[in-house]
């Protein structure tokens, strides 16, 4: 496993060293990214060991298989990545990375898993993280598995698989009547508070926020690494990845240069798609404007809760992904989630999560216009397992339960001795 040689900004290129926990660039507040020494990695990390190492070592199992190009740490795992790439049943080059069937049902298992690794390698105690959902419960989940001690703020209105995950994992929940961005402003004042008040160190939150630590990105960039092991380390056409911060996007391009810089892929990048939902779309707006970075998108509402991001803190670096690869942004209207939800539940046999689903609807989309032909090869994310889902979206079904009445739960129940909360 490789030592970190530096941490390098997105923006402004300022080189910080990685000795000690690190947020954002000094210099100019821009997302840092981790670098390693890329002529001691072409030396010594070989694609074609990958496979074996992974069959032989339980520690090299699902992410961390592509333990030669992360930082050198114990992992806190639960066991995230290496997830099902399923082919398509209608459409030949299609291909569906289940990201549901990671711990905690989501892709943020392994932004969150690197990250809380991290965390606890320097030392660090209290993490807090703003969060539309699914990182919350991730990083309760993972907080737990480290030691360490998980301060979550959240939409009161997130689905409640989310907000039921921070609980029983034992994490400090907090649910704020506003959006993921009124939730990040409060984590900071906070923690501004605490460092004023001479809070001792052991004691202060961490920020653990999307691109606001370097870590979450080297977790995520593994799903690059992935799709192109899965698919015979060759690239795709197209990868569509449903964004909300996005920074799985940016970590899979960060997997696909430091691969072509390995030798361990080559050929032309594919098409990175950004897909959003209408009633919160900063990046499809700015991508249609033609503009380098989002504006705050007002009265943010969609029931792709992930997605409900008013303003990514990494807009200049997706917007920046999508010219360069030769994609774009589209968002779809909720409807045309819903049914692109029931459509390939029902003819494909999954259960995609409201994210996911803006993916396939886009990809739908764009078969209808002709952009794509069912033969190109896509990528397409399905971000989160349906099932966490439930609530929001049965409700946009307007579906309830048959006789609710009569299947009423009591409103506590013994568990062990405890009784559970009414």
């Amino acid at each position: 496993m490789p030592r970190i040689a530096f941490l390098e900004c997105s923006r402004c290129k300022t080189r910080v060293s990685a000795e000690t926990p690190q947020t954002l660039c000094p210099a100019c507040a821009g997302s840092l990214y981790v670098r390693y020494d890329m002529d001691t990695l072409k030396r010594t990390a070989r694609r074609d060991d990958i496979a074996a190492k992974a069959a032989a070592s339980p520690a090299s199992l699902g992410m961390w298989r592509y333990a030669d190009v992360l930082p050198d740490v114990a992992p806190v795992t639960l066991g995230e990545g290496w997830t099902p790439m399923i082919h398509s049943r209608r459409y030949p080059g299609l291909y569906i990375k289940e990201e549901g069937a990671n711990p905690t049902g989501t892709f943020k298992a392994r932004g969150l898993s690197l990250a809380v690794t991290m965390a606890k390698h320097y030392g660090l105690q209290h993490l807090a993280v703003p969060s539309a959902g699914n990182a919350a419960g991730a990083l309760a989940a993972y907080a737990a598995a480290a030691g360490l001690s998980a301060h979550i703020f959240m939409p009161q209105d997130v689905p409640f698989a989310n907000y039921l995950e921070g609980i029983v994992y034992g994490a400090d929940v907090n649910m704020i009547d506003g959006l993921i961005s009124d939730c990040a402003r409060i984590v900071g004042e906070k923690i501004k508070a605490q460092k004023e008040a001479n809070t001792p160190t052991s004691e202060v939150w961490f920020d653990i926020s999307t691109l606001k630590e370097p870590f979450r990105v080297e977790g995520k960039k593994t799903m690059g690494y992935e799709l192109v092991e899965q698919l015979g380390w060759t690239y795709p056409d197209a990868v569509f990845y449903p964004t909300g911060g996005g920074v799985g996007l940016i970590g899979m391009w960060k997997a696909f240069e430091e691969m072509e810089a390995l030798g361990w892929v080559t050929g032309k990048r594919p098409r990175m798609y950004a897909l959003q939902a209408t009633g919160c779309a900063p990046v499809a707006r700015a991508f249609d404007e033609h503009k380098p970075a989002s504006e705050f998108f007002q009265n943010a509402a969609t029931f792709a809760a992930g997605l409900r991001v008013p303003k990514p803190y990494g807009d200049y670096i997706i917007l920046d992904i999508l010219e360069k690869s030769g994609g774009k942004a589209i968002a779809s209207p909720d409807e045309v989630i819903l049914e692109s939800i029931l459509d390939y539940a029902r003819h494909e046999g999954i259960f995609l999560s409201p994210e996911g689903a803006a993916a396939t609807a886009a990809y739908d989309q764009l078969l209808k216009t002709g952009e794509l032909k069912p033969t190109d090869k896509v990528v397409l994310f399905n971000t989160g397992a349906g099932l966490k889902y439930t609530d929001m979206t049965a409700e946009a079904m307007h579906l309830r339960r048959p006789n609710e009445k009569k299947a009423t739960l009591p409103t506590s129940l013994p568990v062990g001795g405890i009784i559970t909360p009414q």
